[in-house]
């Protein structure tokens, strides 16, 4: 393509990052095989004390692809992994990829109605959780296509050593499964690979599907996105690319969930295809990430800006030693220009030479897209495109092109651009558009603008969507579930801001006729929704009105809600009521 169809005026600054790559052409497993060939005994990741190699990565994948030949699996299947980051899931998601199936990758904390929904959406005939998450999956079954549940459990990945702790402290609150419920045990699964001898690889392109991750789309509601080889691929090439400090061997602080396409993508498959050492954290908090990262001197960390928030106030960090870090990277919210100086201030204060660079993506393009450089920053922008992937602002949901410094959409386009959403053509026609330079443009429906060297600036969200810890929250799909309950009549699902997770989740409900507004009716609710929404998406509050403030063309005035409960925050602040620490409520309510 003439690079004169797209405004590229940022190619003089990006320093050491080439402007254009030649891509592998393979799949994912044979991007991380090549690797392995290179380094074979070369640390892939590490879990919990014990280390893997590239060779033994390899090895047990294709033990794992063997057991899913036996039982059935076949080429263009669809695999549902439900899981925290450790090895049984690294070694499930590449052998799916090995065998020509597609890896569904859902939050193992979903709610079991969600469960079902991304079962049968996916259409999976297999799926793999942990023994803790057994009766959720057992639950459902029924309504899908599921012929087979693998249970996988953290002890078997664990050395001896740890696996007696683990058993005496975590292994106690996990309920036991039935010895006759119709699973199949993990170690069971991998001697079933004994029974295959051939024929169980499937060469695949890379233009592929191989991933669903999922997201809620331009309408809030829920959608698989489809993703190919090449999309995880090209991510892997840009991000090291973008990042000339990083050698083989570099460790990465993979704490980012794999469900979620800036833990798989940036944290997981881009290390492991470009020979970096991966850190696995099932599940973490402030206090073991930072544990972590002067544990294993780690090289890279990525976060999203609430962790960083609150690694800044641990006293264990005090006198920490983080010489070794390479990157700094946060993503996932927008990263205040105020926390970004106190984040570079504690970097340096702890012997770092780098500063955090933030970025900015779309689960429609895996994650990250744009970045800032390792050589120059401007404040309050996301950064630059990474090679071979162009940004443009224009008139919202057009195609006409603003000026620079103008605000408008983000559309994006590149080698990481998404395939399609799964059975869902009327809004793939919607954000995947082919322009005149031809182009195939995501409309992001997020708002920012562009300067003229190339750099950008996110406003805000053009969509309705709460940002919480990281993860995207859709008010529309908590307001069906409230409206679905026979007590509901109307809700409205607003986020309030917070200064540990950025937003919290707050519902507005206007009870149906003669249903008391009162605390056991509060508490039904909540325990309603606990059923079918993902505990970091639960409403921390609901709150009953007579009736919910409406537009003039009668829809429900959420912004007006949300100005209330600014108001609210603001006079509590200004007044001398003594408002309690978000620490405090974290500690009298540990499950928010």
């Amino acid at each position: 393509m003439n690079e004169s169809t797209v405004k590229m005026p940022w190619a003089k600054h990006v320093g050491d990052v080439p402007l254009h790559l030649d891509y592998f052409e393979g799949s994912m497993f044979d991007k991380v095989v090549q690797v392995a060939q290179k380094y074979p005994r070369n640390i892939a990741f590490d879990f919990m004390g014990k280390s893997t190699t590239y060779r033994e990565l390899v090895s047990q994948t294709e033990k794992c692809a063997k057991a899913l030949r036996t039982i059935g699996v076949r080429e263009g299947d669809k695999v549902t992994i439900a899981m925290p980051n450790c090895p049984q899931a690294i070694y499930m998601f590449y052998a799916i990829n090995l065998i020509g199936g597609i890896a569904n990758m859902i939050h193992p904390l979903s709610a079991e109605k969600e469960i079902e929904f991304y079962l049968n959406e996916s259409e999976s005939v297999t799926a793999i959780t942990l023994d803790q998450f057994y009766n959720k999956f057992e639950s459902v079954r029924e309504n899908t296509k599921v012929v087979n549940i693998i249970i996988a459990s953290i002890k078997d990945a664990l050395s001896k050593p740890i696996k007696a702790g683990y058993m005496l402290t975590e292994g106690l609150k996990i309920q036991r499964i039935p010895k006759d419920a119709p699973v199949i045990r993990w170690k069971e699964f991998i001697k079933l690979s004994e029974h295959c001898f051939y024929k169980y690889k499937v060469e695949r392109q890379s233009d592929d599907p191989a991933v669903i991750l999922y997201s809620g789309g331009t309408t809030g509601t829920t959608k698989g996105i489809v993703l190919t080889n090449k999309n995880f691929n090209a991510l892997s090439q840009q991000i090291v690319a973008s990042n000339p400090m990083f050698r083989p061997g570099d460790k990465m602080l993979s704490a980012m969930p794999l469900f979620h396409g800036f833990g798989l993508g940036v944290c997981i498959h881009s290390m492991l295809a470009e020979g970096g050492r991966c850190i696995l954290v099932p599940r973490f908090t402030a206090e073991s990430y930072a544990k972590l990262i002067t544990k294993y001197s780690c090289n890279f960390i990525a976060g999203v800006p609430t962790l960083y928030e609150a690694l800044l106030r641990l006293p264990s960090m005090d006198g920490a030693n983080l010489s070794s870090l390479k990157g700094v990277f946060s993503g996932g919210d927008s990263l205040s220009i105020e926390l970004k100086k106190k984040l570079d201030r504690f970097l340096y204060d702890h012997h770092a030479v780098i500063q955090v660079r933030e970025g900015y993506g779309t689960t429609e393009t895996v994650t990250a897209c744009c970045l800032t450089p390792p050589n120059r920053f401007k404040e309050g922008s996301i950064g630059v495109p990474f090679p071979d992937t162009y940004i443009k602002i224009v008139r919202p949901d057009t195609d006409e092109e603003l000026p620079y410094g103008e605000e408008g959409e983000i559309l994006l386009a590149g080698p990481t651009v998404m395939k399609e959403y799964l059975d869902n053509p009327e809004e793939t026609e919607q954000v995947l558009r082919k322009h005149a330079d031809g182009l195939t443009w995501v409309y992001t429906g997020d708002l920012g603008s562009m300067d003229n060297e190339g750099f950008v600036y996110f406003k805000g969200r053009a969509k309705r969507m709460i940002v919480s810890s990281g993860y995207n929250i859709y008010p529309a799909q908590i307001e069906n579930i409230l409206d679905s309950h026979d007590k509901v009549q109307m809700s409205c699902v607003i986020g309030v801001p917070d200064s540990y997770r950025m937003q919290k989740v707050k519902a507005f409900v206007k009870l149906a006729a003669n249903v008391p507004a009162n605390e056991s009716t509060r508490q039904e609710l909540l325990s309603f929704c606990s059923k079918h929404i993902a505990k970091y998406a639960m409403p921390y509050d609901i709150e009953f009105r007579d009736d919910l403030p409406k537009t003039l063309v009668g829809k429900v005035a959420y912004r007006m809600l949300e100005e209330e409960e600014l108001a609210k925050l603001n006079a509590a602040e200004t007044s001398d009521v003594d408002v309690p620490d978000v620490a405090d409520i974290e500690k009298a309510n540990p499950e928010e």
